[in-house]
């Protein structure tokens, strides 16, 4: 009879090994979710393009990445859901009215029913930063450890209402947030608004990153 070989756990990532996992997701987001998109967006005017095209398409290309990640971790996020059919559904009205402001427009609504979710998710066992903590803690420490993560929700009331203050402060930031795209996207120029809009949420989200770094660290949520 041959003895049975001996299965060696894998070693615990180390601190740099999650930080690179973060740092890759990350860089994947902002390429696929901002940096395409509006490439395309200039990419297609600049080739003869209409601006209705270019928003579209711009648009549609983000798409593939969200359907992707979903494929590709076996499981529906939730977020990644909402925000393919609110692109999806904000298409099909501008195919309707063939108007390139109500794309642009359609972002911002996007980003306040965003925020509204978020702020909806209060009231669950499943606030928002739960969500935004699954995708970043099995990044940085794979499936077992986010439910180790997680399991806290359950025994640790202090964590309980430290997710609740985050997940408070991202719903209200991404509402506000939707009011001043709506203002550029009805003031400005139809081609300057998707640049003006992208830096302006990349000023917004890197504040709002950094008070979530911030606090986590301070409070101890981090994995």
């Amino acid at each position: 009879m041959t003895a049975e070989p001996m299965t060696v756990p894998a070693p615990p990532p180390t601190e740099r090994q999650k930080t690179a996992a973060l740092r890759r997701l990350i860089v994947l987001q902002l390429l696929f979710e901002l940096a395409l998109p509006l490439g395309a967006f200039y990419g297609l005017q600049a080739a003869g393009a209409s601006q209705w095209t270019a928003l579209a398409a711009g648009s549609l290309l983000a798409v593939p990445w969200l359907v992707h990640g979903m494929v590709r971790r076996r499981r529906v996020d939730a977020m990644g859901l909402f925000t393919l059919c609110l692109m999806l559904l904000g298409a099909l009205m501008s195919m309707v009215t063939g108007n390139p402001r109500v794309l642009l427009v359609r972002d911002s609504w996007i980003f306040g029913l965003i925020g509204l979710w978020i702020l909806g998710t209060l009231a669950t066992r499943r606030p928002f930063v739960m969500y935004l903590g699954q995708t970043v803690v099995t990044a940085k420490l794979g499936e077992a450890g986010w439910r180790a993560w997680a399991s806290r929700w359950d025994t640790e009331p202090v964590f309980r209402r430290d997710v609740r203050v985050l997940t408070a402060v991202w719903g209200a930031v991404f509402t506000l947030d939707a009011v001043v795209r709506v203002v550029l996207a009805l003031t400005l120029p139809v081609g300057s608004v998707p640049l003006v809009s992208t830096v302006q949420w990349l000023v917004v989200l890197a504040g709002l990153l950094l008070f979530h770094n911030v606090y986590v660290t301070r409070r101890g949520l981090k994995a």
